[in-house]
């Protein structure tokens, strides 16, 4: 398993054990080699091994929940220490045979979504690092089980594209 299928997944797990209903967390991930190196205290409090690497979630503070996360993800550059980032989200899916009857505007299209019998709850975790990699585990609220965890590098396509633009380089022609 690779260190971002493996931080991914512990994310889930996590996400999974403080319940449904949850805000939008974003997370840092770092190297933990150099993350000792750097800050040899808080990767104490972390409880980061002292052998071999593994890469770090660093939560970040709340996302601005007046904002779509894909708008909120355009105004983020990480520093050149952040390997990788990683989002946790919720969202109501419906099915495409329903979308003609979503209202126009959207605090009613919301509040129909959520009221919809046909809705779908699903927690999505999506990871990626800077050398291009992505991976993502989903959900599914009425299938609320560890073992009915669906995780694959291509689940959330969008979502991940959104994610590896935050760790570009801020101006054209920069390198990491």
């Amino acid at each position: 398993m690779s260190l971002l299928e493996e931080v991914v997944l512990d994310l889930e797990r996590h996400a999974a054990q403080e319940g449904w209903d949850a805000p939008p967390r974003l997370y840092a991930l770092v190297s933990s080699s150099e993350l000792r190196a750097a800050e040899p205290e808080l990767a104490e409090q972390l409880g980061l091994p002292d052998d071999g690497d593994s890469l770090a979630a660093l939560e970040q503070e709340d996302l601005d929940g007046n904002r779509a996360v894909e708008d909120f993800l355009a105004t983020i550059a990480w520093p050149d220490a952040v390997a990788g980032c990683a989002l946790v989200v919720e969202r109501v899916v419906l099915p495409p045979e329903v979308e003609e009857e979503i209202p126009e505007d959207e605090g009613e299209a919301a509040r129909w979504a959520a009221e919809h019998p046909k809705r779908e709850d699903v927690r999505m975790i999506v990871g990626v690092l800077r050398d291009g990699s992505r991976y993502s585990a989903l959900r599914l609220r009425r299938h609320d089980a560890d073992d009915e965890v669906l995780a694959g590098p291509e689940l959330v396509p969008a979502l991940a594209e959104a994610l590896a633009a935050t760790l570009e380089p801020d101006e054209p022609g920069e390198s990491d």
